[in-house]
């Protein structure tokens, strides 16, 4: 009877424990990894977002890229961390990819974690050099369905966000192109500035002030409405592709055994601040469309895009 009891007050001491934790967190700073490189659309959405949800939480969020593997590897070190709510991640559409391209994973993204905050989507724009000679999205699927045409198309990985793009709209168009994967953005733009790959499907973020400008051109955006930014711009659909569109999200997730209350404060801090017209002005210029959506809602999202991506990545033939 007495070792029942003492099991009893243990029990409750680790409830009070738990529940005095989720009560007083966060009561020191907070690190997010994102899984790509300083300057990607992951990185630069996220970090917009963090500046003010620490403020909303009263800790600091400090962010650690850590890129590697499509996303795992960073994906990998926050999936083993201590679910205490210290550790947080921010990841792209490329989180639900990951599992059909990284057989030998250390994680499932369904399993290991639990979604904290759905910020919003972009579109990935279709973009060429100038010194191309096809001035529309439908010239350019005319010359690569050219006899013997050699189609290259750049990306910052295989599985990532703009490769899916990429295969998913050459699928719907009916070509044939040779992947050319590089270990960053900036690098596969040099190489479109410079005219020595065809196309990329460039998030929006990145793409918008290199359009403006004029250094490249835009075919074709792979979301399923048109950006206002670039009313001349059409859709997969609007340009006779049908089934070509995709589009890049946005979220933060913590380990799956994180405390509720945790993922709840923070997913309310966090929409809170996605709530202001300065923050929605602010993504707006990014190319970044809000969604709203609730831990449950998100996590059920994210079951759904991995059998989405499963499907395409099948068809496509995409392989690390």
């Amino acid at each position: 009877m007495k070792k029942l009891i003492g099991w009893s007050v243990v029990a409750a001491g680790l409830l009070v424990s738990v529940t005095a934790q989720a009560e007083v967190w966060p009561s020191k700073i907070v690190k997010a990894v994102i899984p790509f490189g300083a300057g990607s659309a992951t990185d630069v959405v996220p970090r917009m977002v963090f500046e003010k949800v620490a403020i909303e939480l009263g800790q600091p969020i400090t962010v650690e890229n850590r890129a590697g593997a499509g996303g795992t590897l960073g994906s990998t070190s926050v999936a083993r961390a201590e679910p205490d709510g210290y550790t947080i991640l921010a990841h792209s559409a490329a989180h639900t990819i990951a599992p059909s391209i990284f057989p030998d994973m250390k994680y499932d993204p369904a399993k290991d974690f639990s979604s904290a905050l759905m910020i919003g989507s972009s579109g990935n724009v279709m973009i060429t050099s100038p010194m191309k000679p096809w001035k529309t999205i439908q010239e350019f699927v005319a010359a690569a369905k050219a006899k013997d045409a050699q189609i290259t198309f750049g990306t910052v990985g295989p599985g990532s966000a703009v490769h899916v793009s990429a295969e998913k709209f050459r699928l719907a168009a009916g070509f044939e192109a040779t992947h050319i994967p590089y270990r960053g953005g900036p690098e596969v733009i040099a190489d479109i500035l410079g005219g020595r790959i065809d196309f990329y499907f460039c998030p929006l973020s990145t793409a918008l002030p290199l359009i403006k400008s004029g250094q490249v051109r835009a075919l074709v955006i792979s979301s399923a409405t048109r950006w206002p930014d670039l009313p001349d711009v059409p859709t997969p659909t609007e340009a006779g592709f049908k089934d070509g569109e995709t589009s890049n999200w946005f979220g933060i997730f913590m380990p799956a055994k994180t405390p509720r209350d945790i993922v709840e404060k923070f997913n309310a801090a966090g929409r809170k601040v996605l709530a202001t017209p300065e923050m929605q002005a602010s993504l707006a210029r990014l190319g970044v469309e809000l969604t709203s959506m609730t831990p449950g809602q998100m996590d059920e999202f994210v079951v759904r895009e991995m059998a989405a991506n499963a499907a395409l990545v099948k068809a496509a033939n995409i392989k690390q």
